[in-house]
């Protein structure tokens, strides 16, 4: 690390950070794409994905566009992990501006290599220094002006060139892991909807879902019995444990209530109602989640899965029920109308849309493991203590 120098962060930019632009109701729906919060914080790298609209004068977009290489930075969040998150402007294909609680950097390729800076801040030592600049009023948040004061050690422009390229690598795996596990359900669901709803027989029973399914719904265990250690079970409490198809494990309990069992599929019960996914593994599941099984076959999970997919529409209008947040019961669960088709028909449709889903499992298995891999090389990338090739 000899030759990694000290310096600021602003010193490494090609003009001073620049706050986004507020435009009041009127000038939205048209004009220019829009990077708003959620596409920051959903997307790290950010590519050419619909966004909302909002109309620009000439003069504004000389100050407020995007450019592919650019940092955006969360300016403000309600937690405290969410001020300062940087995402990477990856891809620009048309006019594109950014929301006034978002700071923009634009590195100077010459010093420092926009792909190198979006992963040290993405470091936990480059998360622990943008924590020292959180400022906490009524919502948290950081200011260009100590953004650009930060200073780090950074390494000549080849090694940065390496290292960014050692994490660009694993995460365009990633991403094009995601991207087929996006197809492959796509593929499931179309096949889903063509044979269950758009060819429905009118000589199919309709009966309610309780007919076809055991449904558990959960039950949080003692406070106490909570750790983040991996003791006992993964315990799940809502949508905010879920993912694209399986949970995370964020919480253990050593006293599980209620189970649900490997590819059961889960469903958020409390505000917001409807977040669907799978049980990766057998698993504890708190007040906030419903499991469903297959009643004559628990292994026809993917008829499961997107039988209930397809009832989405009605299990999320009791997002409006309950006398403060919306929620659904058991016996809500149990009186929805269903057509139940005849079994031949399930078996068939398991039958072809079961490797799908096996393969969306073994995509998710390998994204977990190259995650893990990412983020365990990452600071040791940083700090030096493991050098690449130049």
């Amino acid at each position: 690390m000899s030759d990694w120098r000290e310096i600021k962060f602003g010193d490494l930019l090609a003009e001073p950070v620049r706050n986004g632009i507020y435009k009041k109701k009127e000038f939205h729906g048209r004009g220019a794409k829009i990077v708003n919060m959620g596409e920051l914080f959903a997307h790290p790298r950010l590519t050419d994905i619909s966004m909302e609209r909002v109309e620009i004068s000439d003069k504004e977009r000389k100050k407020v566009l995007l450019r592919e290489g650019d940092l955006i930075f969360a300016r403000r969040s309600l937690t405290a992990e969410g001020a300062g998150k940087c995402t990477l402007i990856k891809e620009i294909k048309e006019d594109t501006t950014f929301e006034s609680s978002i700071i923009r950097a634009r590195p100077d390729i010459k010093k420092a290599l926009p792909e190198y800076i979006f992963y040290f801040f993405n470091s936990y030592y480059g998360k622990y220094l943008l924590g020292t600049i959180l400022r906490q009023v009524a919502v948290s948040g950081i200011t260009g002006t100590d953004l650009m004061n930060l200073k780090f050690k950074i390494p000549p422009l080849p090694e940065q060139k390496a290292i960014a390229e050692v994490f660009s690598s694993l995460d365009d795996k990633i991403d094009l892991l995601h991207r087929q596990n996006q197809t492959l359900e796509q593929m499931a669901e179309t096949l889903f909807r063509k044979w269950f709803v758009e060819d429905a027989s009118e000589e199919w029973e309709t009966g309610t879902l309780e007919e076809e399914f055991d449904i558990t719904m959960g039950q949080s265990p003692p406070g106490s019995s909570y750790n983040e250690n991996g003791d006992g079970s993964p315990m799940y409490q809502g949508n905010k444990d879920f993912g694209f198809r399986f949970p995370a494990n964020r919480v253990f309990t050593t006293e599980p209530k209620r189970i649900a069992k490997k590819h059961d599929t889960l469903i958020s019960v409390r505000a917001p109602v409807g977040e669907q996914n799978m049980a990766s593994e057998n698993c504890c599941i708190g007040r906030g989640v419903a499991a469903f099984i297959y009643k004559k076959d628990s292994s026809f999970y993917t008829y499961t899965y997107y039988k209930m997919k397809s009832l989405m529409d009605e299990i999320k209008a009791y997002n409006n029920e309950g006398t403060v947040f919306g929620s659904i019961s058991k016996k809500d669960f149990q009186r929805l109308e269903v057509l139940i088709p005849p079994d031949n028909y399930i078996s068939e449709y398991q039958g072809i849309a079961k490797p799908l889903d096996e393969k969306i499992y073994n995509n998710s298995i390998q994204i977990e493991g190259l995650k893990k891999l990412r983020d365990g090389l990452l600071p040791k990338l940083m700090n030096g203590e493991v050098k690449v090739n130049t």
